[in-house]
């Protein structure tokens, strides 16, 4: 049985999702108004998952995420009510606070979207409780102390011309996103390309909240275009993404691969197949083995390839089954990827 905390201002609200949630079989251990009384709730009792409107009175739900991952560490996730664009941005800066996803708060009923809707809200619900949250995910800090250098052996690795980098993320992944893509060098040789796990319909947002740091372009794929070099494209919401070796991407509406579309398997399978050793691949935080065994693919072929450390990670699980398979070349924090796909790319330019 799943234990489920609600925090919302709106007593409507509060029951509308609690009546979803008993449909559904989770067990609703608590109602609450904002983020003041979730705190003092999740001292008492420990839910499994708690769901998290953002705009409350008193403490609002960024705040109250912050203080649950510091001090009680429990899966969040935002049920977001609007598409307004500042809603959406506020929506992600929950996210830097701890928050592992965001969802679309459901249609009512009789409308057409209710049911697609409220599967959403439950299937996530249902992912999120399955997650151990092992630390409070904070900021990245370029002031941090940096770690070590890395090995000569695997510094040697990385020794090669790279022609395009593809990353894969999911629960947790946008301010890692962020971290990275705001650190890179403008003028990039190569072109990147995202596969982000995420609901539906949150991708143009998640997109003009990462461009309000980030310092290359970003753009949602489109079929057959032209990728160039210093541009980032991510997979668009319900198509596979690959991409061929005359530099251009392909979208599909094959079958999902570990239950999504877009997948990470399905780019870095595309990537081995196009470029081989000339590609570079990244895996980040977030919960499956989405990727792993075509991360282990390309390094095989020569490739670089990246996981981000247990440390920094949210959700210790796509990292973690590519470490397990020896898939990846690297393991280091989100401050030292973004510094190895620059040195990547003055590497490139050296060509």
């Amino acid at each position: 049985m799943i234990n489920v905390l609600i925090v919302d201002d709106s007593r409507v609200t509060r029951e509308f999702l609690a009546h979803i949630f008993s449909e559904a079989g989770i067990h609703v251990i608590g109602a609450v108004s904002d983020g003041r009384e979730a705190l003092e709730f999740v001292d008492k009792k420990r839910p499994d998952v708690i769901t998290m409107d953002i705009y409350m009175p008193g403490m609002n739900g960024i705040k109250a995420a912050r203080q649950i991952m510091e001090t009680n560490p429990v899966p969040i996730v935002i049920v977001s009510g609007s598409w307004d664009p500042g809603e959406v941005d506020t929506t992600f800066r929950a996210m830097e606070a701890g928050a592992l996803a965001v969802v679309q708060r459901p249609y009512g009923f009789g409308h057409p979207g209710h049911a697609a809707s409220v599967q959403e809200l439950v299937k996530t619900v249902r992912l999120m409780s399955e997650v151990v949250v092992v630390r409070r995910w904070s900021r990245f800090d370029s002031k941090k102390p940096v770690s070590s250098s890395m090995p000569e052996r695997l510094r040697n690795e990385t020794e090669r011309e790279v022609k395009l980098v593809a990353i894969g993320a999911s629960a947790g992944g946008p301010p890692v996103l962020q971290a990275i893509l705001s650190g890179l060098d403008p003028g990039l040789p190569f072109p990147l390309l995202i596969v982000q796990h995420m609901a539906p319909g949150f991708l143009p947002g998640m997109l003009n909240w990462l461009g309000g740091t980030s310092r290359v372009p970003l753009h949602i794929a489109k079929n057959e275009e032209m990728m160039l070099p210093g541009n980032v494209y991510f997979a668009p919401d319900g198509f596979q993404m690959g991409v061929n070796g005359d530099n251009t991407i392909f979208l599909s509406e094959g079958v999902p691969e570990h239950g999504a579309r877009p997948s990470i398997s399905y780019l870095f399978r595309s990537l081995a197949r196009a470029y081989g050793g000339a590609a570079g691949a990244v895996l980040l935080t977030g919960m499956g083995n989405d990727g792993a065994e075509e991360m282990k693919l390309l390094r095989n072929k020569g490739a670089v390839t990246i996981a981000q450390d247990k440390e920094s990670s949210a959700v210790y699980g796509l990292p973690e089954a590519a470490v397990r398979l020896d898939a990846a070349t690297l393991v280091l924090p989100p401050d030292k990827i973004t510094a190895e796909l620059n040195e990547l790319a003055k590497k490139r330019n050296a060509y």
